[in-house]
């Protein structure tokens, strides 16, 4: 089965580093050949005493990273220029910079300030930003001649992180916050409190009581050590917090409406988390699944970096109409997810990794499903968008087959994986799986054992679309989501009925299923015959892949004119489509009520109208 949609996330490769905002990358000079006793020296123009500089991972992707320094003036004068000089260990280095002159003799690294950020007045801060490879950390850092805690003492260490908070005495407007103190080798000053990524409190104590919150309100709790140098180590883990009272949301026996948000249609599609809102979309879903993030070298990564948290949005385009500044800590889509679940608390986000194009990487990652694991969930509880996501999806779209790629996992390995991650991710985060739904004789489904996974999975979402298409590129016609059989099919047990009755009989509860629903078309051309089983010379014209089309261009410009299977089909001129209607839609959910399903999902948002009906359908017909 192909599921062509889910590789566009192709077009955005390589965008990261050319998308910075802001962002003046700066050619690195310098050279490793250099002889030791010609390494630059950092100027003592500067009375260091009164700055410091302290250093962040901001990324990592497996091959490489992006580092942050932050300069901040702490004295009672103005700083006219700053030099920051650092040590990295042999193998990691600097690749490109922006905002600062970068340049190295062997493994020793020096920073300049450019004509525009070298002044620092009392109190105020500046940062600059490389891209590095290698696995080292700074060391011996010196800022303008003297120590970059401000302490004047070389190789003075930065706080550690603090122990998780834990909540306690929850309320519809409160909450109590406790931790394990931080060390440092000169001692403890404050704590800073974060919630959903900002700064709320400073405390000197070790426990901390937020009020004035919303009830019924999803918060992420995080905090910060500062030493007396006033140098501040990283954050603790987080820990999330809903406060009672208010809506709570879908209960346990409502159905599931989940739709995909692709990182990638920011762009050229221009469809962005405020249309979920503006389209009515937002009071009728339940769960969101964000797609996609990579898996690589074993773990999971980030997919696209600049959609994900670096894109700025400006006010028009933001969920709460306000826009996004330069020195925020989170930007991009995971900011907007988390002012529309601040808008809408009944919704719950999870971070889909792999699709049909990344699905390959599951095979390496599989030879350590508990690391795998790992690595997944520091990377969806990462404190900075940890409140952002409520459990993973996981997109494997052919365990023990071939899709893209082939697997020869063996059929147990869908069962290890979800068992690694559940024992990972908690009883309080959702696990999830977007399957085949391939239900032939000795198809995708009898290849792995998705009975015996289910016992570790929250649901499945049956991707039951993509049946037929024109990668067929002389037909037969015929609908790419049928609900049922029907005379002249051509293959049995590729339909939406079919799957869902083979992976009820291999044990997996109806209520753990969601049926799949396409928000789009798939067509071919050169077809005389309006009837499916026509005859056809390739793929038809599509806005942005021959052979496909959003729904809400096909309604306009190829109106159904029939339906088989429970789904519509067009023929205009030499075109021939077929696609699902809010009529086919709400029929489909009528039938996934009757088998006891747990919901549907659809793949994905931006196929819909701007007034969102096909997600009315759902909504509608779920009710």
């Amino acid at each position: 089965m192909r599921v062509g949609l889910r590789s566009r996330h192709r077009l955005t490769a390589g965008l990261t580093t050319l998308l910075l905002p802001f962002a003046t990358l700066v050619a690195l000079g310098g050279s490793a050949e250099a002889a030791p006793d010609t390494a630059p020296q950092a100027p003592k123009a500067e009375a260091a005493a009164t700055a410091t500089a302290t250093y962040a991972k901001t990324q990592d992707w497996g091959t490489g990273f992006e580092g942050k320094w932050t300069i901040k003036n702490t004295g009672t004068t103005a700083l006219s220029s700053w030099t920051v000089v650092w040590d990295f260990p042999a193998g990691t280095k600097v690749t490109s910079a922006w905002d600062a002159t970068v340049t190295n003799s062997g493994d020793k690294w020096t920073a300049k300030n450019l004509g525009w950020n070298g002044s620092l007045a009392p109190g105020a801060t500046v940062s600059f930003g490389f891209n590095g490879s290698g696995p080292g950390s700074p060391s011996n850092c010196l800022l303008n001649g003297e120590s970059c805690d401000g302490g004047g003492q070389p190789g003075d260490s930065a706080p550690s992180a603090p122990g998780t908070p834990t909540a306690s005495g929850i309320t519809d407007t409160s909450v109590k916050l406790d931790w394990k103190a931080a060390t440092d080798d000169k001692g403890i000053k404050n704590y800073d409190v974060l919630r959903d990524g900002a700064k709320v409190a400073t405390v000197t104590g070790t426990s901390y009581a937020d009020s004035g919150l919303t009830k019924g309100t999803d918060y992420s709790y995080s905090v910060q050590a500062r030493d007396t140098a006033d140098q501040t180590g990283p954050a603790s883990g987080s820990v999330k917090v809903r406060t009672t009272g208010g809506d709570p949301g879908p209960g346990p026996g409502d159905k599931v409406k989940l739709g995909y948000f692709t990182n990638w249609g920011v762009y050229q599609r221009n469809y962005h988390v405020k249309n979920i809102v503006s389209s009515g979309s937002a009071e009728k879903i339940t769960h969101i699944n964000y797609a996609f993030g990579n898996v690589q070298g074993g773990k999971c990564t980030i997919g696209d970096a600049y959609a994900d948290y670096d894109k700025a949005y400006t006010a028009d385009q933001s969920v709460d109409g306000v826009a996004d500044t330069w020195d925020q800590p989170l930007r991009g889509n995971f900011n907007q997810l988390r002012k529309l679940k601040a808008k809408y608390p009944h919704i719950k986000v999870l971070w889909s990794f792999g699709g049909w194009t990344w699905s390959g990487g599951f095979t390496d990652a599989m030879k350590n499903p508990e690391a795998f694991a790992d690595s997944c969930y520091k990377l969806v509880e990462d404190p900075r968008w940890a409140d952002v996501f409520d459990g993973i999806d996981l997109d494997w779209e052919y365990p023990n087959a071939c899709g893209l790629t082939c697997d020869t996992s063996g059929p147990a390995v869908m069962k290890t994986m979800m068992q690694a991650f559940r024992n990972k991710f908690g009883a309080n985060n959702l696990v999830t799986a977007a399957i085949t739904a391939d239900g032939s004789p000795g198809g995708k489904i009898d290849s792995a054992d998705y009975g015996g996974a289910a016992q570790y999975t929250d649901w499945y979402n049956v991707m039951t679309y993509d049946f037929f298409g024109a990668w067929d590129a002389k037909g037969p016609t015929a609908p790419h989501s049928p609900l049922t059989d029907y005379p002249g099919i051509p293959k049995g047990g590729f339909n939406s009925a079919a799957a869902i009755n083979k992976l009820k009989a291999k044990g997996v509860p109806a209520k753990k299923l969601l049926l799949g629903i396409g928000f789009y078309g798939r067509g071919w051309t050169g077809v005389t015959q309006k009837e499916p089983g026509g005859t056809a010379t390739g793929a038809a014209p599509g806005t942005y892949e021959a052979g496909i089309e959003d729904y809400k261009v096909l309604k306009n410009s190829c109106p159904s004119n029939g339906t088989v299977a429970g789904t519509a089909y067009a023929h205009c001129g030499s075109n021939w489509w077929s696609y699902d209607t809010p009529a086919t839609i709400r029929a489909k959910m009528a039938w996934a009520k009757e088998q006891a399903l747990g919901g549907a999902f659809f793949w994905e948002f931006s196929g819909d109208t701007a007034n969102g009906e096909l997600v009315s359908a759902i909504n509608d017909g779920l009710k």
